[in-house]
């Protein structure tokens, strides 16, 4: 063998010395996942709904307790549902995420959103548990949703649809609780 080819060897055998040996490659003490320690893709559209699943229930599904009615005068509800409430409603509805780039894609465009109260009552008192006595405020609202959809198609043959006049009406409902009684508010003894 010629001096350049056993320089070659060597340079192969110290690179092959110094892989084994670096990081963590070909340790076999304390446990390992086999296939699973290797990342698997997962695509952002999976991220996204959990994090608007999160989003929904942090902003909107948990029912507030307030203070009681006061006599003398009607009961008002809490704010009318927020236009972003309105869009996860219309997006839980008639859903347009989910496309697939330059294959299907959905747009909304020139959005406007009308919001109505249809109805505001309370319900007479009773005891819930962990909550004590109390009452159900509901608040019931009609928003109704104008836009303009634009669908795109790009398989097989290319082309744009859009609907000018959308219109999709969905209903809100916003309920919370009233306390019910002699309420004490919660006291902090003093240590």
């Amino acid at each position: 063998m010629n001096r350049k080819g056993s320089q070659t060897l060597l340079t192969l055998l110290a690179a092959l010395a110094a892989i084994s040996s670096a990081g963590c490659f070909g340790v076999d003490s304390g446990a390992t996942l086999g296939i699973f320690g290797f990342p698997i893709p997962v695509s952002p559209y999976y991220q996204h709904r959990q994090e608007e699943k999160f989003w929904e229930h942090e902003r909107y599904a948990r029912v507030p307790i307030l203070g009681p009615i006061t006599s003398g005068g009607p009961p008002i509800a809490l704010d009318p549902p927020s236009d972003d409430e309105v869009m996860m409603a219309l997006e839980k509805a008639r859903p347009i995420q989910g496309g697939i780039p330059l294959l299907f894609e959905r747009q909304r465009n020139n959005v406007r959103i009308i919001k109505e109260k249809i109805a505001d009552y309370v319900d007479p008192p009773r005891v819930m548990p962990l909550v004590g006595p109390v009452q159900l405020h509901h608040a019931h609202y009609k928003c109704t949703v104008y836009f303009s959809e634009r669908t795109i198609v790009g398989y097989p043959v290319p082309h744009t649809l859009e609907d000018q006049d959308s219109v999709e009406i969905i209903y809100v409902d916003h309920n919370h609780l009233h306390m019910v009684g002699d309420v004490d508010p919660a006291t902090v003894p003093e240590l």
